[in-house]
Parts: C-alpha cells; structure tokens; sequence
C-alpha cells in the first residue's frame, strides 16, 4: 500500500496500523472477529477521528465493513479490495513455512509461491531471517474469519467501492455483483489481478482509489 499512501499524502491524511498480530503489532491471545473490529475502533477513538474513510485488503476488508456496520458513525465511506461476504478458506498450508533461515534468499527460496505476498513482512533476527508474524496466529486468525457476514455487509449504506481482482480465487464474480446489487451505493471495479490488487496493480488501484474518493 506505500504507492497508494504516497498518492494520496497530499490530499488526505492517512493511519496505515498495524493489525493484532501483524507487523510491529504485539502478539494477542484473541483473534476474533469482536478483536479486531475493536482495535480499529478504539485506535479512531483515540485519535480523536469520525467520519473517516476505511480501506481493507482481504481479512482488512471484513474488519472494515464490520467496523462501518457495528460502528456508522466512525466511517463516511469504504473501500473493500477483494473479500467477500462469505469467507472460507484455509492457511494450513503455511505451516511447511520455514521458522528461520540463515539468508534472505533462503527464507524467500523456502516461501515458495507465498513469496511475492510475504516481502513486506521478512525480518532478519538474531538468529537469522523469519516472518514478522507466526503462520499459526494467521491459521487461527483465517478460521475464526470463516463465515457469512451478509448482515453486517448490508448493515451500512455509506459509498463503497468493492475492488476485485479479475483472477481472484478468493472473491469470485458472481458474488462480488451479488454484493455491488444487494448494498445502496455500492460500485464493484474489477482489475486485471489476483487476489493482492493493490500490489499486482499499484497504478490501477491508486486510481480506482483516488476516483472513489474524488466523487465522495
């Protein structure tokens, strides 16, 4: 997200935090839908901050529209990069991840496909390079992201921009237009991508982002 960041730094102010368990962020015993939703509130709260715009990639996404449905007054609009309103899918495979490697190449060579997305998060340790992150918290994160949240995707009515990836294999076509006609003042944009829009298609995604905000 930092060429989307830079876009928009002259216009809008931008919080990029760090989830629970994600990045510099500490390491909770709790992640549940309740958690996360609460932590993005909670940083809004304290900040001081209402009426703001929220985007989320992925698991991002489902805490954004949950945030806009369990708290209306905090968001003013949103912007949701391929997720959909029913989730199921299953990280077990990042087990077989290396723990530590003694190179950078090493821990990229031993990522295997799951490389490309993982970058921003490789740290060199005392006792070589790792993740920032443990692959179990994102396992146990993903299953208690499984689910339907219909409810909460139609709770709010704010302009939303739904952004999916053309080969996607998390949101697929037909329920991201399910989506787009079932929400008010929802448009579904699609991007020649997988599933990492923001990151296959910096340009593309900085665009459909600053025309959505132009027209707010």
């Amino acid at each position: 997200m930092l060429f989307l960041a830079n876009e928009l730094q002259k216009h809008w102010r931008i919080i990029a935090p760090d989830q629970r368990g994600h990045g510099r962020s500490d390491r909770p015993a709790d992640f549940s839908r309740d958690g996360y939703v609460k932590d993005a509130a909670n940083l809004l709260d304290y900040l001081g901050l209402i009426d703001t715009v929220v985007l989320g990639h992925s698991l991002g996404g489902v805490n954004a529209y949950q945030l806009a449905a369990r708290h209306p007054h905090l968001v003013r609009a949103l912007i949701i990069e391929d997720i959909g309103a029913e989730v199921d899918d299953d990280l077990s495979f990042s087990r077989s991840w290396p723990h530590r490697a003694p190179t950078r190449a090493g821990l990229l060579e031993g990522l295997g496909a799951s490389a490309n997305y993982l970058t921003d998060a490789i740290r060199e340790y005392p006792d070589g390079w790792g993740l920032a992150f443990s692959p179990q918290d994102m396992i146990t994160s993903q299953q208690q992201l499984n689910g339907s949240y219909w409810t909460d995707w139609l709770a709010s009515d704010c302009p939303a921009v739904l952004v999916r990836g053309s080969r996607s294999s998390v949101l697929s076509i037909p329920h991201a237009k399910a989506m787009a006609a079932r929400r008010p003042h929802t448009q579904l944009i699609e991007r020649p991508t997988g599933h990492a829009v923001h990151e296959t298609d910096p340009v593309g995604f900085a665009a459909v982002v600053s025309s959505f905000l132009d027209s707010l």
